[in-house]
């Protein structure tokens, strides 16, 4: 597609409904029995979309190394105490944040954040590649998060976070793996679920849960 100038501008496939997500989950039980015979286990995948801009992607920070229950408390309490906004969150300062259950590293990364002035509607006319290379430039944001915000803020289709441990152990499990796979090595996996990797990932987090219930997993 020629864009203004005559310069080519990327076409991104969306997650952006139910219909997008069951297109994908078909086209990977398709291609992939053992993810055919995952996806008839954990049923309809969940969309898990979450809003884009400075509320999502801080969203994705609280949660970096934490548990669920966690991270669920901190955004409780996050939320009633109206820190979901740059200009609140540099008001409240390091001690506003911390008294909201944000630790010391955490609250820091919120405040260099907030004072970011990122261009969020920008991202969505960015590739993947560019998205990764804007956001990780910022202190406090890795690749998991990039690739977080990627996949469930801008509803990218194609991205998939192998250093996530819970991805890592369903893989293992999912495909009878000797031992968790490294990221490099669940990455390079994960060049086969294309063009769908995001559906691919929701479904082994899905499968996840599946095991954290049977097995008693942490």
């Amino acid at each position: 597609m020629a864009g203004a100038g005559g310069k080519m501008t990327q076409v991104q496939r969306l997650i952006a409904n139910a219909e997008d997500l069951a297109e994908g989950a078909a086209w990977l039980g398709a291609r992939e029995p053992r993810f055919h015979a995952a996806l008839a286990q954990t049923g309809p995948l969940p969309l898990r979309l979450k809003p884009q801009g400075f509320a999502g992607l801080l969203d994705i920070v609280i949660s970096q190394q934490v548990s669920v229950a966690a991270a669920s408390a901190i955004k409780a309490r996050m939320a009633k105490a109206g820190l979901t906004c740059e200009e609140a969150v540099r008001s409240a300062g390091e001690a506003g944040l911390k008294d909201a259950g944000l630790s010391r590293p955490k609250a820091r990364y919120a405040l260099i954040l907030a004072n970011e002035d990122l261009d969020y509607a920008g991202l969505q006319t960015l590739s993947d590649r560019q998205v990764m290379a804007r956001l990780t430039a910022i202190t406090g944001i890795g690749p998991w998060t990039a690739q977080i915000y990627l996949m469930f803020c801008l509803g990218r289709a194609d991205m998939f976070p192998p250093g996530d441990l819970a991805l890592q152990v369903a893989a293992q499990a999912l495909f009878d793996l000797p031992q968790r796979p490294a990221p490099a090595v669940l990455d390079e996996m994960a060049r086969a679920w294309s063009p769908w990797r995001s559906v691919a990932a929701r479904a082994l987090f899905a499968y996840y849960g599946i095991l954290k219930n049977r097995e008693g997993l942490g």
